[in-house]
């Protein structure tokens, strides 16, 4: 951490006004860009997607649970592993009290993983959390939102995570995508975002970078090696493989 200077009261009280205004000038930047975001174009979605979950078999239609809105927390738990991506469970930590606010804006949040629906429960139970989580396992879904790649898209080092502009090293990877169904039940994919796209949905990292010391990650082997899952911050192990990029 760099020096700070020390000040008086009246000192310190004109330096945070300064920066004020720098925060102001952000906070309508970032008004002016989720405008921008809302007017974005849509795409029909026209693939039938089935997924499972605790109430048996469900459509991707089934999940928006009577609502109009829908946002799909694309959770990195590939069918091999025995526990979820701890980065991702990072992020259901912070979305997990959330969803009765986002119901009351028309709007329902779900996870789904390529998992089957049972390490998916069992990792759920051990969590405490209460969010539903739809196993995509058998279908296209992932590959299709661009959270999941074969292993020859890995090895070539194809460009085909977050809109084209990266590769991922692993099989699954993290993203949000949001739905939005008419009245006519037609349903239309209205944004995706992936990497440091997400960063603004995790709420303890916000947190963190209003202290002095920030986030802290300079000089780890990657930004998030730090972190463990909730219930494992007193021993080494972790689950190194989920990076964010």
């Amino acid at each position: 951490m760099q020096p700070h200077k020390i000040v008086s009261r009246e000192e310190w009280i004109a330096a945070q006004k300064a920066h004020l205004v720098h925060e102001k000038e952000f906070t309508r930047a970032r008004d002016r860009l989720s405008a921008e975001r809302r007017a974005l174009p849509w795409v029909k979605v026209d693939k039938t997607y089935v997924f499972d979950g605790p109430d048996g078999k469900q459509t991707l239609a089934d999940l928006f649970a009577g609502r109009s809105q829908l946002v799909v927390q694309h959770f990195m738990f590939a069918p091999d592993w025995n526990e979820g991506c701890k980065s991702c469970s990072f992020w259901a930590d912070g979305f997990e009290r959330m969803i009765p606010h986002l119901a009351a804006r028309d709007t329902t949040l779900v996870a789904i993983s390529r998992a089957p629906l049972q390490k998916l429960e069992a990792f759920k139970a051990r969590m405490g959390w209460t969010f539903d989580w739809l196993s995509s396992a058998g279908s296209d879904f992932n590959h299709d939102y661009g959270v999941s790649f074969t292993p020859e898209e890995i090895k070539s080092g194809a460009r085909t995570y977050n809109f084209g502009t990266s590769g991922f090293g692993i099989e699954d990877a993290p993203g949000i995508s949001v739905f939005f169904r008419d009245e006519a039940a037609d349903i239309f994919r209205t944004y995706s975002c992936f990497a440091r796209g997400l960063d603004m949905m995790n709420a303890a990292y916000h947190y963190l970078d209003l202290t002095p010391m920030g986030r802290h990650e300079e000089g780890l082997p990657y930004p998030m090696d730090w972190l463990r899952l909730r219930d494992r911050y007193e021993s080494k192990s972790g689950t190194a493989a989920c990076r964010q990029t």
